[in-house]
């Protein structure tokens, strides 16, 4: 039997040569991915900029500690002869394409300014804003957190219980049902000018808006749930003698959480568009203020600086609710993954 049968079944990655290899060892692929890195620190360092870059140094210096650390590991596991990690073995491929994907972006900015200046920031100009503007990006960080956390908690919890009502209630169905068709699929920006004119603050107009992001997909989800649930569930329940409110909080709401997770994640997506647009129009800090400021003076780096820390952000935060759904959700562990 060959090693790539013992990969899942169905999977696509059981035909690519380098994810086998870096699953049945980390010698080869970490030796290339070593010697990349390697590569790319020389580059970075003895080719001669065509501007005085101050961070050029220092960005080599971080690719030769990344291609030495990779070179440990290399020798560390044929001495030992014992596996890395399974997450660092499968990130073995990706750790050859960066320092090539660098060597390129190198070479097409700093080196030979290929692409037209400034819209285009080198490698050593992105990392002059995190070693130079670290401040003001991480208070912009912070507020956009704060703003994040805010809006899409209240809209999390108002959806969670109008799609409750919605779906168990039919008296609230029947009024809710119209305004909820009617109302949700607008664009949550669209209602900036109101917002802005209705509350006293730009935050709070803000933090409403990324509410009213967040609610409308988990009010239809949590709906959809509720009214999905087996009735056979309902009836076992109440020839215990269950009653309504244990129908609600032990039957229904469980049974619903796959789909309200849905929801979760949709207004996820959906509050952090709203969120840049938000903090462009009105707050004075923030990823999107920050964006804006960025553009205004033609800072280019600071841009992709910023862009590059809210992809993190939500990359992150994505990854944690998927965690708590895995905790809440243990039968339904690596069914949906991220």
């Amino acid at each position: 039997m060959s090693s790539a049968s013992t990969l899942p079944v169905g999977s696509e990655l059981a035909d690519f040569p380098l994810i086998e290899a870096g699953r049945q060892g980390f010698w080869h692929v970490g030796l290339m991915a070593a010697t990349g890195w390697g590569a790319a620190a020389a580059v970075i360092q003895f080719l001669p900029d065509i501007d005085d870059f101050e961070r050029t140094s220092l960005l080599a210096r971080i690719a030769a500690l990344v291609g030495g650390l990779l070179a440990v590991a290399v020798i560390g596991q044929a001495l030992l002869r014992r596996d890395l990690p399974t997450r660092l073995r499968r990130a073995g491929p990706w750790l050859l394409v960066l320092p090539l994907g660098l060597i390129a972006w190198e070479l097409v900015t700093a080196k030979y300014a290929v692409l037209p200046r400034p819209f285009f920031a080198s490698p050593q100009a992105l990392l002059e804003v995190f070693t130079d503007d670290y401040a003001k990006l991480g208070d912009s960080v912070w507020h956009s957190l704060l703003l994040l956390g805010g809006g899409y908690g209240i809209g999390a919890a108002v959806g969670f219980i109008f799609g409750v009502a919605i779906g168990w209630s039919r008296v609230v169905g029947y009024w809710a049902h119209p305004v909820l068709r009617l109302v949700g699929p607008l664009p949550a920006t669209a209602w900036l000018p109101l917002a802005f004119f209705a509350f006293p603050t730009s935050h709070s107009a803000s933090t409403f808006l990324v509410a009213l992001a967040t609610g409308f997909p988990v009010t239809v989800l949590t709906w959809s749930g509720v009214t999905g649930v087996n009735k056979a569930y309902y009836d076992v329940a109440r020839t215990m003698g269950a009653s309504q409110r244990f129908l609600v909080t032990k039957v229904a709401i469980p049974a619903a959480l796959p789909s309200v997770f849905v929801g979760l994640f949709m207004g996820l997506g959906a509050s952090f568009s709203v969120l840049v647009v938000a903090e462009m129009m009105g707050v004075k800090s923030g990823l999107g203020w920050y964006l804006q400021w960025a553009q205004g003076w033609a800072a280019y780096a600071n841009m992709y600086a910023a862009l590059l820390v809210m992809a993190l952000m939500c990359t992150g935060l994505i990854t944690l609710l998927f965690r708590i759904r895995d905790r809440l959700l243990a039968w339904q562990k690596g069914l949906v993954q991220w």
